[in-house]
């Protein structure tokens, strides 16, 4: 599957946005407030966001919900629907554009369109070209009981199974180890 790389930015920004919300006790909402959305804002660089407000963190809460459904969606018709409802909610307008050193893509928001619908339209485009292309299962939950991150399975044969194999793959896999030694020791 080739993904250019406005989608492949997109792809990021929806993964961080989906693991901004918070996971139980383990991990608080990391979107707690404005000036954590204007961080976000700023480190993925978007582009024509004004001043954010209240309004606007609650309208980005609301589509990182929705974000997160398709995460957890099992079936390619339950994820088109859920795309197509924040897709059609943002009010897509296609168009060209080469702003700020990057090369022709295609910015899927209308012209001075809120936080919140710059989300929904490019990111939510960004996900339907993976139901397109048959590679719905590729939106994933991490494996690790403690962890449940979104991610994006770019690997050649589908067979990432965590967020981080660093973390944590190489956590469980210690476990497992250590469980494998204790239990030969007798």
């Amino acid at each position: 599957m080739l993904i250019t790389h406005d989608t492949r930015c997109a792809l990021d920004v929806v993964v961080d946005l989906v693991n901004t919300a918070a996971e139980g006790d383990s991990a608080p909402d990391t979107l707690p407030d404005v000036a954590a959305l204007a961080d976000f804002v700023r480190k993925h660089d978007f582009s024509d966001v004004g001043v954010l407000s209240e309004f606007d963190l609650s309208a980005v809460r609301k589509v990182r919900g929705r974000f997160a459904g398709i995460f957890a969606s099992t079936d390619p018709r339950t994820a088109a629907g859920l795309i197509n409802e924040l897709v059609a909610a943002a009010g897509t307008t296609p168009q060209l554009t080469d702003h700020d050193g990057y090369d022709w893509h295609v910015h899927y928001f209308a012209p001075g369109a809120s936080v919140a619908d710059h989300l929904a339209a490019d990111c939510g485009m960004a996900l339907a070209f993976f139901v397109v292309a048959g590679e719905q299962e590729r939106l994933r939950r991490c494996e690790a009981p403690d962890c449940r991150r979104a991610f994006v399975d770019l690997s050649r044969n589908r067979s990432r199974r965590y967020c981080d194999s660093r973390t944590c793959g190489n956590r469980l896999h210690v476990a497992a180890y250590r469980a494998r030694r204790k239990e030969a020791a007798g």
